[in-house]
Parts: structure tokens; sequence; C-alpha cells
């Protein structure tokens, strides 16, 4: 067998062995242990499937690159997390509850006693006692000046005096009239002779009747001489001093009731058309800390004040209590209009899209658009819901981007 191989070796280069490639080394090996020659076809052939397979990636990471990544919606279903609820606080969602919607004007001005007497000497004299001074709580016919009586006293003696003179002569002169009239009726005397004493018996009764009036005002006089409260109240001046002479007109000292108090109110002029006498007023005094007086309007000033262009609106507020003194300073809230258990949403609470008026209510973590009928607005930025919504409701009350369906989670910061 060795007979018919074939002498590589001698077919071999004419070179020396030291020459010798790596290639022609291992043909050579080959030969010598009986190998076929080895074939390099089936390395070309993987060296190709290689080189064909890099450049295949290759192309496949140029298209990738080209084609734009899966929109979000484009995933397959189960490939979708679960959203995130939304965090929506304390501020931005409330509680539907019914409350009293107000339409208020607001006046300011001080505050004055509803009655307030100014009280003047009557009659001349020295003043003999003031028992009061400013603050003192006084009652009705409390003396609260004393005016010297002696000088009134005798007057009014002098006065009934001149009275009973004038009535004796009076009976006399009627007496003599009586006989008069019997000696004419028999002939005796002449009728001039009546006509004399009817004309003196005429004379004196109406002497008569003046000195009484002057015995009445005498005793008026001396009657005004104490001067007495008119009402129940407080002095609020004392203009004179025991000593003073006084004479009739003289300003003595004032005395208020503060059982009641008026509050002499501005208003705006162009809100005069809405404001009615009976209105409720919530008023609220500097000086009366987190304290509020109910008032009523009781009367409204017919003309505008010049330059401030207001009405003055007189508002009458009970004081049982005494808290409230002439010249505190006081605002109130004129109810023009009231709606008592109504419910009411922020504004923007308040949606719209193509089916009408809606809000967004929170049940169980979830948004849900609730159909609404709105009503009228209110100050405070309210809008009043007429149907749609119950007591108890939680309504979104921030502009915030939601959806129905939405998850929510409400917290607390």
């Amino acid at each position: 067998m060795a007979k018919d191989m074939p002498n590589t070796r001698a077919e071999a280069p004419a070179k020396p062995e030291w020459a010798w490639t790596r290639r022609e080394i291992i043909a050579d090996w080959r030969a010598r242990n009986g190998l076929p020659p080895r074939r390099r076809w089936p390395w070309m052939l993987l060296v190709l499937l290689v080189l064909a397979g890099v450049a295949a990636f290759a192309a496949r990471d140029r298209l990738m690159a080209l084609v734009p990544p899966p929109a979000a919606g484009d995933a397959p279903a189960e490939e979708v997390a679960p959203a995130e609820p939304l965090q929506i606080n304390s501020r931005e969602w409330a509680v539907v509850e019914p409350a009293t919607l107000r339409r208020t004007v607001r006046v300011l001005g001080p505050l004055a006693p509803v009655r307030r007497a100014e009280i003047a000497a009557e009659t001349g004299g020295r003043v003999d006692a003031v028992p009061l001074r400013p603050g003192d709580a006084v009652a009705q016919g409390d003396v609260v000046i004393q005016v010297d009586v002696e000088r009134l006293t005798l007057e009014l003696a002098a006065a009934e005096s001149n009275r009973d003179a004038t009535r004796a002569q009076l009976e006399l002169a009627e007496a003599q009239l009586e006989r008069s009239e019997a000696l004419v009726e028999r002939g005796v005397a002449p009728a001039t002779t009546l006509d004399e004493v009817r004309t003196n018996v005429a004379g004196l009764r109406a002497n008569l009747a003046v000195q009484e009036e002057q015995v009445r005002l005498a005793e008026l006089a001396l009657e005004r001489a104490t001067v007495t409260a008119p009402f129940d109240g407080v002095v609020a001046s004392r203009s004179v001093e025991p000593g003073a002479v006084v004479g009739a007109g003289t300003p003595l000292l004032s005395i208020v009731d503060l059982s009641r108090v008026e509050m002499l109110g501005a208003a705006p002029v162009a809100e005069g058309a809405s404001i009615r006498p009976g209105q409720a007023v919530d008023v609220r005094v500097d000086g009366v800390p987190g304290r509020s007086f109910a008032g009523e309007v009781v009367r409204i000033a017919p003309v505008a004040e010049e330059g401030t262009r207001t009405l003055t609106v007189f508002v009458g507020i009970d004081n049982a209590e005494g808290l409230l003194l002439g010249g505190m300073f006081a605002t109130g809230e004129i109810v023009l209009e009231e709606r008592p258990d109504a419910l009411a949403v922020p504004g923007t609470a308040l949606r719209e899209d193509a089916e009408g008026a809606f809000v967004l209510v929170i049940e169980e973590g979830i948004v849900l658009r609730r159909p609404v009928e709105p009503g009228p607005s209110w100050p405070g930025g309210l809008v009043e819901i007429v149907a749609g919504l119950s007591p108890g409701d939680r309504v979104v009350t921030a502009p915030l981007d939601l959806e129905p369906g939405a998850p929510v989670r409400l917290v607390d910061f």
C-alpha cells in the first residue's frame, strides 16, 4: 500500500525544509502519515457564514434605529402597569354641606344712643345741688338738679294773695249786681246803674282768671326748680356746679339711654335701591372682639352726603348688656338676600363640556363625572347647585387635569 501512495516529499518544492511555510509543513506531515491532503473550502464556507451573520446583525441594528419606539398604548394590555393614584390634598377637594348663602352690603359708621336728652333750666335761680356726675346711672324721676326755691316760693305766695283779693272783690261786685237788678225791676234805680255794676263784675272776673294763671305759673316755676330725669339712662355730661346762678334755657346736663343704640352707617349710594327698612344687619364693633350683634335697618336717609356719595343708613341694635357705647366705630353687613340650607361649590369646581355642566366627585378612590344644575353665583366665589349634589359628596374644587375613572388618593398636607 505504501507503494501506491504518492511521494509527496519528492513532489515538494525544491527548497530546503527550513524555508517551508506552515501550510507546507502540515501537508508534508499529512502525507507521511497517510492522510489525504487538507481541503480549504469548508473553512472558507465557515468564514463566509460568519461574515454573513455579522452583516445581518449590523443591518438589523440600523433598521431598529430608524423605526420609532412603540407608543405606550400600542403595548399589549397585559404588559401595561396599573396607574399610580394621583394624590389630592385637603385644599383641592371639599365636602358639600348645607350652608346659608348671603348677599350683603357693607356699611361703616359710629354708634350713637337712640335717646339723648339735653336738659336745660326752665326757671332762673341759684343751683343748690347737682347730685350726679357723668357716668352715673339714673332712673326716670330721679332729681338731677335742684334750683333754689326761696324766691319762687315768695312769688307763688304773692300771686296767691292777689288772686284771693280779686276773688273777694268779685264776690262783693256780684252781690251789688244782684241788688241793682232787683232795684231796677222795681223801678227804684235807673238802668244805667245796672250797666255799670255789670261792667265792674266782668272786669273783676277777668282779673281773677289772669291771677289764677299767674298762680299756676308760679307753682310750675317752683315745681320745675327740681329737675328730674326724663327716662332711665346714664349721665353723659354736666355743665353746672352747685352755687352757679342759671337762667331759663341754661344747659345743665345731658342724659343718654344706652339700652338701644343706632349705627349711623355709610352705604354706597349705588346700593340705595337694594336697602329696605327691616333688613337684618350683622354688626361687628371695634373694641368688642369676637362678638357680633344683631341689628335691623330702621330708616334710610333720602339724600346722599355731598362729597362722599354715600347714604346714611340707621341701624338699630339692642344693647341690653351695655357693652356698646356712643362713639364706638362699627362695621355692618346688611343682608339683601339670604338662602338657608343651600348647597354650593367654589366656581373652580364647576366644569362644562358638550353634555353640559358637571363636577368631579370622589367615590371610593375613583373620580366620577356628576352632572349638575348650577344656580346663581354668590359672594365668596360660590355657585349654588340646584340639582345633582347631595350633602356629604366629596367634590374636586381645584382645576386639576383629571379624567373620570382616574384613581386618586386623598392626603392631608
